[in-house]
């Protein structure tokens, strides 16, 4: 069975990522894993569950990411969903996830700064280091 990665930091690009993934591994029958990179000190905010979680442990980042699957349950319904937090810069850890996978999905934007840019840093640099299909869901894209 193929494996979709999907990078998740809690911002709406990311959130969006995430459903887009869903509904690829539906359509194709993969399974999914679901990464979030965190590294001391980050904050995240995320958006749809309206509060700011800083993630200073192991145990906090695995919390926020069950949330953040939690609530694309709908849509994860009958999906083999794997969650992985790794410790470190988002894109290395993203690219390393997906050594194995067929496709890695990821946000445009983040939730860094420069919102202007049509790409983030974390998504050009999985764009130059991925060994399998990247896609990047630009914001507003639907699942």
């Amino acid at each position: 069975m193929e494996t979709i990665v999907v990078g998740v930091d809690g911002s709406d690009a990311s959130v969006n990522a995430l459903r887009w993934a869903l509904h690829e591994a539906r359509l194709r029958t993969a399974r999914v894993r679901v990464v979030l990179a965190w590294s001391y000190p980050q904050v995240s905010t995320y958006h749809e569950a309206k509060h700011v979680l800083q993630i200073p442990f192991a145990d906090d980042a695995a919390a926020f990411l069950d949330q953040v699957v939690a609530d694309t349950a709908a849509a994860a319904e009958g999906l083999e969903i794997e969650k992985k937090v790794v410790e470190g810069q988002a894109a290395p850890a993203l690219v390393e996830a997906a050594r194995d996978a067929s496709m890695l999905v990821v946000g445009s934007r983040g939730l860094g700064g420069f919102s202007g840019l049509l790409l983030g840093s974390v998504s050009q640099q999985c764009a130059h280091h991925a060994t399998c299909t990247l896609v990047i869901v630009r914001q507003g894209s639907d699942a």
